[in-house]
């Protein structure tokens, strides 16, 4: 057997056992997997998004949330994401399997946003966030999202989803900051983060 034989068997048994170990193996570990459903409730979990929610998906890709907010909690044993408040248990592959793609995002430039959906489950709370992050959080470095919103005058009664801003970023008298459609969407989706429940193989820790 000649030098270029050998070599050539080489690259090839280097690209199988790759190709085996990167995409066969998980697509039978991971691929595979299906919901969780409860027995006494018969729903289903993780829990399917509304449409609205689906598109606020793209929205958040499309503004870049994913480059400083994770959506992936370590152990509890390994970091201390649980004591942050994140999230009661850790983050497993069957939690991601509507995600197309899934959002792991890339750092923590931000908190993470597995749960925050749970944490803070308030639109308005959301809106008003998204607007002016420096409302809640002095010190945050998250830039303003002014962009989802419109200002509008008021005609007649105003608008339930009318931004409750203090000053000084209240609008002028007469007139009122209101969500955008992708304001709303994006909106629908953090509300969607949400996975706070036990599964098989991440049951919630015991108090």
């Amino acid at each position: 057997m000649n030098k270029m034989t050998t070599l050539f068997i080489g690259f090839f048994l280097t690209f199988v056992s790759g190709w085996l170990g990167l995409v066969i193996i998980p697509y039978f570990q991971i691929g595979q997997l299906k919901p969780q459903v409860n027995e006494d409730t018969g729903e289903s979990y993780p829990l399917v998004r509304s449409g609205l929610a689906e598109r606020g998906k793209v929205v958040y890709e499309a503004e870049g949330c994913l480059y400083c907010h994770t959506q992936q909690l370590r152990p509890i044993d390994v970091d201390d994401d649980h004591s942050r408040g994140w999230g009661p248990r850790r983050t497993v592959a069957r939690d991601y399997i509507y995600d197309k793609p899934v959002l792991l995002g890339t750092m923590r430039t931000g908190p993470d946003l597995t749960n925050i959906g749970k944490r803070q489950p308030n639109e308005q709370w959301q809106y008003i966030h998204l607007y002016q992050p420096q409302i809640y959080t002095k010190e945050s470095i998250m830039p303003p999202y002014q962009y989802l919103f419109t200002v509008r005058k008021i005609e007649g009664a105003r608008s339930p989803d009318a931004l409750d801003l203090p000053a000084p970023y209240a609008p002028a008298s007469g007139y009122e900051v209101v969500p955008t459609d992708d304001a709303r969407a994006l909106v629908a989706y953090l509300k969607s983060l949400d996975h706070t429940y036990a599964l098989p193989e991440a049951p919630l820790p015991k108090d």
